[in-house]
């Protein structure tokens, strides 16, 4: 154990050595009808058999799905920029964020660390993806119910891929007969939203809930044309038994929307600076002056794509699950899924940041007139997400033992089973763009294509990938408890298998091909095995201590393609989480509070593709995340603050500079302030979300100033069914740079203001 390990089980000791003098004065005081966090609250995720956040020994959080009505949120990934120690940079449009937990680093896009969950079985089995992440198949809108988010904990044991935490969005069931339908209108921007919801019961022991929703327009980033279009419809249909019960579920999605890639900037003096005519908040350079962007299908024959279509997503899904008491303490639950998932990326990614001079229009009502002005390198990120389908299965097996001392030992053995597909195809065509937020029209170039320049930096990167990842994954868990005191084991084994084929485009006189001589085939195994211990004492029915150690893994996927040889001929890197935290719950009157010390040391790989550089990595992440609501009448306010001190402790070779130095991207202080009145038949409600600035690079040559950015809402009832609703999304307009490529030419922001108004019946 080092120093800094020493030093925070120290620090954790104290704290519950504290705790314990306390619990004297609080040994008799009842539960508080006003408790803000609903401690009581009966959680499933990362939980074997479902316990209240009072008692559990993991730090989780939930959202109930009014509360995120009222943020009007743009994306799943916004919703959680209000979780305590989530860190997510949603600022990618509806989907292609990046997410972790307090400590863990973004190091790859989209979720690597983290398994984000529909009903507790993982939208993708791997959080990170190239050009497909799984909140781009997560839709906020009626049918969710509520949100269970864990960080750390017990999420390295009872999920694969999943050792920084656990996000779970959970669907109504039709427990409450009854439903909603509602329209919104973007103002300032062109978006109509229908949304609906609608549960009841069939019979005695049988209900359904069913509900979805539809948007179309454009954005609310500048396009000049409909780039929103689409929706989803969810259902289920629960049937109680004697002993448990049988759910069947489905959901079909089929959306599309504008992609926020970075935009152009210069960096001067460490600082970004915007450059004119090109505002972060709104510019997304796709226009309707593009040309169709032909590349290279896989089958080497020309494929056609609208480069306007952005991020298009397509799912099919259906459900079934039960749970069954079948006595004398045993219980048997399963999960089953299986989903056909598919789509497209194509966002324009500037290759730099341009070069004032004369040029010509290509396309546009100015087409073949003289522009004098700044030119960018367009480069079209166009994938095609030919397959992410996947199967998934948890099967749990329970039995609890009531011992003659009246304590309880509970037993769970689990085994999880997933196939996950992943083809998809990658091209990059670059084209000269005229350097504008409005209509950006194409250059003329040397290519009879308008605009056309060629394949994007040489040529290296048209990729066809066709790989299919299968786990088993047994797992065990024990659980005891005593009195006040609950404590809790757990292993698991993940066993991944990969197989497939991956080639690389062949560039010859300014023509691709797929040829069978640059194949490369994909053939390995590999396994790790987790562990999480933990404990949880209830001082009193209001206090409480917890602390937990655990070790996760996060297998890599198609991300170290091409680089280190796969066919099972080399060892193959994963990535590992190593966790210690440890906390206090405590609530008295309307005031209820969530703290607790962490570290995370992660040890990873990374392999880019487009650089074609290996990256070896070690972190310390140590700090302290609080989460608190205070509640007074028709007042009440939520909010939490996360303190990370984060190092590199390790590095290959080549980047020994940047040991010692903060990791990309993470800002010593993130904190989220959420305060509400409801006074007679109006409720007004903010929310300020802030991070501390941080550096955009490992080696720490460029600064990314920390920013606040403001939502506000006021809802007005105008009958006991009806609500006319009013919100706003940046109210203050304000920049806040995510992230900056590392020579600094592009920068890509949060999205500046955008209102709305909706009108809601209830029925």
């Amino acid at each position: 154990m080092d120093t800094r390990t020493f030093k925070l089980c120290g620090i954790a000791a104290a704290v519950a050595t504290a705790v314990l003098h306390m619990a004297g004065a609080h040994a008799d005081e009842a539960v508080p009808a006003n408790d803000g966090l609903n401690m009581e609250r009966v959680v499933v995720t990362g939980s074997t058999t479902g316990s209240s956040k009072m008692k559990t020994s993991v730090s989780i959080s939930t959202v109930e799905g009014d509360v995120i009505k009222n943020g009007a949120p743009l994306s799943a990934a916004e919703v959680l920029r209000s979780v305590p120690g989530v860190r997510s940079e949603s600022s990618g449009g509806e989907g292609n964020a990046n997410i972790t937990v307090r400590g863990v680093p973004i190091s790859a896009g989209g979720a690597r660390y983290v398994q984000m969950q529909e009903d507790g079985l993982p939208v993708l089995q791997s959080g990170d993806f190239n050009f497909i992440t799984p909140d781009s198949y997560i839709k906020i809108d009626g049918t969710l119910d509520h949100l269970e988010v864990v960080r750390g904990g017990s999420a390295s044991t009872l999920a694969t891929n999943a050792p920084g935490g656990i996000i779970n969005f959970i669907t109504k069931t039709g427990e409450e007969k009854g439903g909603h339908i509602g329209v919104s209108r973007g103002l300032g921007y062109d978006e109509t939203r229908l949304d609906f919801d609608y549960g009841a019961p069939i019979s005695d022991k049988t209900r359904f809930f069913i509900g979805g929703s539809y948007r179309t327009g454009e954005g609310v980033r500048n396009t000049g044309m409909k780039t929103e279009d689409g929706g989803q419809i969810r259902g289920n249909i629960t049937h109680q038994l004697d002993n448990g019960y049988i759910r069947l579920s489905f959901k079909h999605l089929d959306d599309k929307a504008p992609t926020a890639l970075p935009v152009p900037v210069q960096v001067v003096n460490k600082k970004i600076q915007e450059l004119p005519g090109i505002d972060p908040r709104s510019v997304s350079f796709y226009s309707p002056y593009w040309v169709r962007d032909v590349s290279l299908g896989k089958n080497n024959t020309p494929v056609s794509t609208n480069v306007n279509d952005g991020l298009r997503v397509k799912s099919d899904s259906i459900g079934l699950e039960g749970s069954f008491d079948l006595g004398d303490g045993w219980n048997l639950s399963d999960k089953f899924r299986t989903s056909s998932n598919s789509g497209r990326f194509a966002g324009v990614f500037p290759a730099n940041n341009g070069t004032v001079g004369t040029y010509t229009f290509a396309t546009g009502p100015n087409k073949g007139q003289t522009y004098k002005g700044r030119a960018i390198s367009a480069v079209v990120f166009n994938t095609s997400i030919d397959d992410a389908g996947n199967t998934l299965n948890d099967t749990k097996l329970a039995k609890t033992f009531a011992l003659a001392d009246g304590s309880k030992l509970t037993t769970t053995a689990g085994l999880y089973l997933s196939t996950q597909k992943l083809g998809l195809t990658w091209n990059f065509n670059e084209y000269l763009l005229q350097a504008s937020g409005d209509k950006p029209a194409l250059l003329k170039t040397a290519s009879t294509t308008p605009g056309l320049v060629g394949p994007a930096w040489g040529g290296c990167c048209s990729r066809a990938v066709d790989m299919e990842y299968k786990l088993t994954s047994p797992y065990l868990n024990v659980g005891y408890e005593v009195g006040a005191l609950n404590v809790d084991a757990s292993v698991r084994q993940d066993r991944q298998t990969a197989s497939g084929t991956a080639n690389i485009a062949t560039l010859s006189n300014g023509s691709q091909r797929y040829e069978a001589a640059t194949m490369q085939m994909v053939d390995y195994k590999m396994n790790h095995n987790s562990y999480s211990v933990g404990g949880n004492y209830r001082i009193s029915s209001n206090l409480a201590a917890f602390a937990r150690v655990s070790d996760g893994v996060a297998f890599n996927a198609d991300r170290i393609l091409f680089g280190t040889p796969l066919d099972g001929s080399a060892p193959i890197n994963i990535n590992t989480v190593k966790q210690i935290e440890g906390g206090v719950k405590w609530r008295s009157g309307g005031v209820s509070t969530f703290v607790t010390l962490f570290q995370a040391k992660t040890d990873e790989s990374n392999y880019e593709a487009t650089t074609q550089k290996s990256t070896s990595n070690k972190y310390d992440a140590k700090g302290v995340e609080l989460e608190g609501a205070y509640t007074q009448g028709s007042f009440r306010v939520t909010g939490g603050m996360t303190y990370t001190d984060a190092k590199i402790v390790g590095t290959a070779a080549a980047d020994v500079a940047n040991i010692g130095n903060t990791p990309r991207r993470q800002a010593k202080v993130v904190y989220q302030i959420m305060p509400s009145y409801d006074f007679g038949d109006v409720t007004l409600g903010a929310s300020l979300i802030g991070t501390g600035k941080s550096w955009g690079d490992d080696g720490h040559t460029i600064e990314m100033d920390g920013y606040q950015v403001v939502h506000a809402f006021v809802n007005y009832r105008l009958s006991p069914k009806t609500t006319l609703s009013f919100s706003v999304n940046n109210l203050f307009n304000k920049i806040g740079y995510t992230e900056v490529e590392g020579d600094g030419h592009a920068a890509r922001s949060i999205n500046g203001r955008a209102a709305k108004v909706g009108l809601t019946y209830a029925f």
